[in-house]
């Protein structure tokens, strides 16, 4: 094992929830020396298994009760609908002094539903890395899933400084960058920026097979970069994201009206043969693109980046080559 690049911040660590999200904090932990032991466990026992086959825990344990014993930082790392009930299960067993937090990413209701059954002495500090891929498990996790992405943190009003600045040196140290704001203005920002995204992904997927006009297998065959998109991001885990919809409705809700509205607009535009209006909306927006790609959040490589296959050596049936002119 490569030696901790470190300081350790916390002795025992508890996973409880070892998806893509548990599972790449285990590996970014151990890796980055950030803490001297890991303890997890999951609510199937296919995925404690298969989490001691990984060997991304030091130890792997059957209850969240048993994971917690001991730790001085817990992080729950489930979907945001289960978030209350465990907490109302762990608190009563929790070490004096430990750090619990969550990767969940809606806040507010995460801290409605979880602060009240933290006894006092415990410091809550609820937390969301914005990072993830569309797949899931613990094989699905990498220690780099961090690397340049914000960590946002949302104590709520009284938390203990030292402890935000703690966690906030833990993600520190996977390569996230971190922010710190208030669980209200997380759900409304997050709100825009995925929860929306994620809704119109799921519809757009939706209406493209329901057109009987248009076979699956040629919505399939011809997927063009927006369409694929989607259907990558509409592949996300349903579970969570039918806790983020319901924990965040809302500020969702209030999002969703918001782009009803600028649907309308483009509507009126493309129905009226205003040509200037849609090139003044898709300027703006492109603009918009650019500062996301200036930013660090996206790569301004063609295609986002993706890798493409070399050109064949004979590209033309010999039929069609030009010498057959």
């Amino acid at each position: 094992m490569a030696a901790p690049k470190t300081t350790p911040l916390f002795n025992r660590l508890a996973l409880i929830g070892a998806g893509l999200i548990g599972s790449s904090i285990a590996r970014a932990a151990r890796e980055q020396g950030v803490v001297k032991e890991i303890v997890a466990t999951a609510r199937s026992q296919a995925t404690r298994q298969r989490v001691v086959a990984l060997g991304i825990a030091d130890t792997v344990v059957d209850s969240n009760v048993a994971a917690v014993a001991g730790a001085d930082l817990v992080i729950v790392c489930i979907p945001v609908g289960a978030c209350g009930a465990v907490a109302a299960e762990i608190g009563p067993h929790l070490k004096a002094g430990a750090v619990v937090s969550d990767v969940g990413s809606v806040k507010g209701s995460v801290t409605r539903d979880m602060a009240p059954h933290l006894p006092a002495g415990i410091h809550f500090v609820p937390a969301h890395p914005v990072a993830g891929t569309e797949y899931s498990g613990p094989d699905a996790g990498f220690a780099e899933l961090f690397v340049n992405r914000w960590c946002i943190l949302t104590p709520p009003e009284g938390t203990d400084p030292k402890a935000v600045e703690r966690l906030a040196a833990f993600w520190s140290a996977f390569g996230a960058k971190v922010e710190t704001m208030t669980a209200d203005h997380h759900d409304l920002v997050l709100a825009v920026t995925s929860h929306l995204p994620h809704l119109i992904a799921y519809t757009i997927v939706g209406t493209a097979f329901a057109l009987r006009e248009v076979t699956q297998s040629e919505v399939l065959k011809f997927s063009a970069g927006g369409f694929r998109d989607f259907t990558r991001i509409a592949s996300s885990d349903p579970t969570m994201w039918r806790d983020i919809f319901l924990a965040n409705k809302e500020a969702v809700l209030e999002m969703l009206g918001r782009f009803n509205e600028d649907v309308s607009e483009l509507t009126r535009a493309i129905r009226r043969d205003d040509g200037q209006a849609l090139f003044d909306i898709f300027s703006e927006r492109r603009a918009i693109r650019g500062s996301i790609v200036a930013m660090g959040q996206d790569s301004a490589a063609p295609d986002f980046g993706r890798p493409h296959p070399n050109l064949p050596a004979d590209p033309l049936p010999k039929p069609y080559a030009a010498d057959q002119d």
